[in-house]
């Protein structure tokens, strides 16, 4: 990202969030590429951790039943967006720079129907 680039709309496109960018670009992000990258510092700290394959699960994993979803995307300035997640996490803060590298870059070609939520992860505040 030469420049810092600003989104001009956010939406929920299928399993994932649809940004398109000030300069043109249109990225997609699987919801779970997007959680699994989450900037907190308890995530960071968990992927740095090597793989422990007797993890046992905890009682909020063993509960989720439905693929995990952000429920909210809260401004934060005019640099970020914390995401509130449908599993409860909610400290990410997600800088424009991140979800603009994130973002798989799409070709108008690539839209899907218009059956989207239009803004439906964007709240105000």
């Amino acid at each position: 990202m030469a420049k810092a680039c600003k989104p001009l709309a956010l939406r929920r496109e299928g399993e994932g969030l649809l940004i398109e960018w000030d300069d043109g670009t249109r990225g997609y992000i699987p919801f779970a590429k997007l959680r699994q990258a989450c900037p907190c510092a308890s995530c960071a700290e968990e992927r740095a951790k090597p793989p422990n394959p007797f993890r046992i699960l905890s009682s909020r994993e063993l509960a989720q039943t439905e693929p995990i979803r952000p429920k909210a995307m809260v401004p934060r300035g005019f640099y970020a967006y914390q995401i509130v997640w449908n599993d409860g996490h909610d400290t990410g803060i997600y800088t424009l720079e991140q979800l603009y590298q994130l973002g798989e870059k799409r070709e108008d070609s690539d839209r899907q129907p218009d059956n989207t939520d239009r803004a439906a992860t964007r709240e105000t505040g």
